[in-house]
């Protein structure tokens, strides 16, 4: 009984490290007969977005759209074309947006930078604020009168 247990827990501990692992969408009908031109499609392929699923590789995804990406990465390296040229083939007829990891260059710069640069200027207002608290005269709370303090008295006695 303790083996048999022991045996199930291991085929759901198993089961469930292989349905943590990515799923990979790519088709027997897509493979290269070539598996070094293969494995350059593969880790092309993880570095693409899904325009349609969004925040999914190519290589994960399985949109029609992503299928199609899949297919011409694999075309453009048939054909002869670098790991390099064919990103930028893609990235020119789709735009700097299919890469999952955009680049920090041309106009992306204010991308990056925005985040820092707005932590700088909150800051930057906030000690602001801060200072001209500091430096704004205080104010005195008025005294009571005598009748308030005389109607104070009596609330208090009561």
């Amino acid at each position: 009984m303790k083996r048999t247990l022991l045996n199930l827990a291991l085929v759901c501990a198993l089961g469930i490290a292989y349905l943590a692992t990515p799923a990979q969408a790519v088709l027997p009908d897509e493979v290269l007969d070539d598996p070094v031109l293969e494995e350059r499609a593969r880790e092309l392929s993880r570095e693409l977005r899904c325009l349609v699923c969004r925040n999914e590789s190519i290589d994960e995804s399985n949109a029609d759209l992503a299928r199609d990406l899949r297919l011409l990465v694999r075309e453009r390296l048939v054909e002869g074309d670098s790991n390099e040229q064919a990103l930028e083939f893609i990235v020119d007829r789709y735009g700097e947006y299919v890469l999952l990891r955009p680049t920090t260059g041309g106009s992306n710069w204010i991308l990056w930078a925005a985040g820092p640069l707005m932590l700088l200027l909150a800051g930057g207002v906030g000690y602001g604020y801060l200072r001209g608290r500091e430096a704004a005269p205080k104010t005195q709370e008025a005294a009571l009168s005598e009748a308030e303090q005389e109607r104070l008295r009596q609330i208090l006695e009561d």
